[in-house]
């Protein structure tokens, strides 16, 4: 059956065990075979290459030892993959727990951590199975790109003092301010040998990027610059100085340390890791989507992140999610299953197993300079850029959620964005209802009479093999931007031509504006060309602020327009400029 013909079968509800069964088990019901694991064993060799370096670096700028990044990416990972709901998604410590982690570490300890670890696991299973995950969509664009970047400054800040080699009088200071306070007053302590390592690890990565992006950047990076302190003698701390090397095998599983009032204390700490993990795996998930066109199921994923932090903890590592660079690195390495994400785990172990004695020659400021670049890559410079320029309403919700990351607190920066946003929304719906009455934000039903507008029902429009026209009705903010944007994907992936028809759209947000880019771009790549008409002045600059525009869609005044443009045997221009 075609596709075609699939979209006007009666959809049905899912039951709970299609909506809970591991993308894994659906792999393998589909049929897997020599060549798909050949494919999925050289994704997750070129995965375990970039995370061997990153996981040892992410758990140092935790306050904790890098053996515990390592145990994290290798249990926590296996388990995402082995029972996730997305084919691709890579787990293990991110850069986004940074904060968060190093900030319990101070206060309650390892053991604080690790329980907090748990508790957040379960969670994130209730979470699940209640399938709330479907709420975490309606999270407005501007507040995921504020506190992305604001975490990023954050874990740069962090890593000031290992890519100078400072030497600070007391404690490093957890806010920001008062961290650069301190940082400044040791600025004479630099040890330039330190900042020679870490600009080199920076440069090599750069420049393989730009020159051979196939090739592991960051491990290259980090193994030059151990050669090149080892064979020079530089006065650099390396992870053998500091924490005495890795261990050569997996600790025994055990239950963290329990107290009630341990448990309590460390509640807050472990519902913020939970929100920030479901948060960071579905955005994961969701790039994973765009790059492949697949499907992940949100709330079979948050279940499969609670067993990951529960399994996790119980080998005492740190906190897991969904990493988006190495998800992304696994997609371009030709993944097509979830066993290239186990296998990443494996190819882990094994080089924990062999090459642990060498880790300890790797200085900290090139894992410093691991994790500048992992902070700069995090930054959504365009987005960002796009977001000031597309309204005030999105650069006041953007920076604000941004500022209070950076100052305040992570959660609190999140509420408050969302908040904001919500505020936003009913503000922008007053001022529409006000400008453009005659738009309104739910078209009422009108009798057949009534319709001005009515032509005659063409069936070769509706029947036609190659072009499909999909109208948008009333307001599309981030509400129904989720929904919306898995029916526009299914549509494009069915046709040749696609028309979206925006006539009757008098209010459309950032967010959404960022669905319809994604859904563009996608059919683009599949081949689709992609018509937008009938916008309003207003929704027409957001879309265009949002990278909406030509060569990736067409403008046209009218459907009809756009279907004349079709039929031409060159696309032509738009009326509607």
């Amino acid at each position: 059956m075609d596709a075609a013909n699939r979209s006007q079968q009666p959809q049905t509800t899912p039951s709970f065990a299609e909506l809970f069964t591991p993308k894994l088990i659906t792999v393998l019901r589909e049929g897997y075979g020599r060549t798909k694991f050949q494919a999925d064993m050289i994704a997750g060799l070129t995965v375990a290459i970039v995370a061997l370096p990153l996981s040892m670096a992410i758990a140092i700028a935790s306050g904790v030892t890098p053996d515990k990044g390592l145990f994290t990416a290798i249990i926590g990972g296996f388990i995402v993959s082995a029972l996730g709901g997305s084919r691709f998604q890579i787990g293990g410590p991110a850069g986004a727990f940074i904060v968060l982690v190093a900030a319990t570490v101070d206060r309650h300890g390892v053991d604080g951590l690790i329980l907090a670890t748990l508790m957040s696991g379960a969670f994130l299973i209730v979470t699940g199975y209640l399938r709330l995950g479907t709420y975490i969509k309606f999270i407005p664009y501007p507040v995921t790109v504020g506190f992305t970047a604001g975490i990023a400054v954050i874990i740069f800040a962090s890593q000031l003092k290992e890519l100078f080699g400072l030497n600070l009088a007391g404690k490093e200071p957890g806010d920001l301010l008062p961290k650069l306070v301190a940082l400044g007053e040791a600025a004479g302590t630099v040890n330039f040998a330190a900042g020679a390592i870490s600009l080199l690890t920076i440069g090599v990565i750069t420049a393989l990027k730009r020159w051979r992006p196939s090739w592991p950047g960051m491990l290259i990076a980090v193994c030059l610059a151990s050669v090149a302190a080892a064979l020079f003698g530089l006065p650099v701390e390396t992870l053998g100085t500091r924490f005495g090397g890795i261990p050569r095998s997996l600790p025994v599983p055990a239950l963290p340390a329990f107290t009630p009032e341990l448990a309590l204390a460390v509640l807050p700490n472990a519902i913020s890791f939970a929100l920030l993990g479901a948060i960071e795996s579905l955005l994961s998930a969701v790039v994973a989507d765009g790059m492949t066109g697949r499907r992940h199921r949100s709330n079979c994923e948050l279940v499969a992140q609670g067993f990951a932090n529960i399994g996790s903890a119980l080998f005492g590592g740190i906190c897991v999610t969904g990493t988006i660079a190495r998800t992304a690195t696994n997609v371009r390495a030709g993944a097509y299953s979830p066993i290239s994400g186990m296998l990443h785990s494996a190819f882990l172990l094994v080089f924990m197993l062999v090459a642990a004695p060498l880790a300890s020659y790797i200085p900290l400021a090139a894992l410093a300079g691991v994790l500048a670049i992992v902070a700069w890559n995090m930054i959504e410079k365009e987005a960002f850029r796009a977001l000031i320029r597309s309204s005030r309403g999105d650069a006041v919700v953007l920076l604000v959620t941004f500022a209070l990351v950076i100052f305040r607190d992570l959660t609190e920066g999140i509420v408050v964005g969302f908040a904001l946003g919500a505020i936003l929304f009913i503000d922008r719906m007053a001022k529409s209802v006000a400008l453009e009455a005659h738009e309104p934000f739910a078209v009422d039903d009108v009798a057949d009479a009534a319709n001005g507008d009515h032509t005659d029902y063409n069936v070769r429009t509706a029947t036609d093999p190659d072009t499909v026209v999909y109208r948008l009705t009333g307001a599309f903010f981030f509400g129904a931007a989720s929904t919306v944007g898995t029916i526009l994907d299914r549509i494009a992936d069915q046709r040749r031509n696609f028309i979206l028809d925006c006539s009757a759209v008098p209010l459309l947000d950032s967010t959404a504006a960022n669905v319809i880019e994604a859904s563009a771009r996608k059919a683009e790549r599949a081949g689709v060309r992609f018509f937008i008409t009938g916008t309003s002045p207003s929704v027409r600059r957001m879309l265009r602020a949002h990278g909406v525009r030509p060569p990736h869609v067409a403008y046209a005044a009218t459907i009809e327009d756009a279907k004349a443009l079709l039929r031409s045997s060159a696309p032509g221009k738009s009326r509607q400029k």
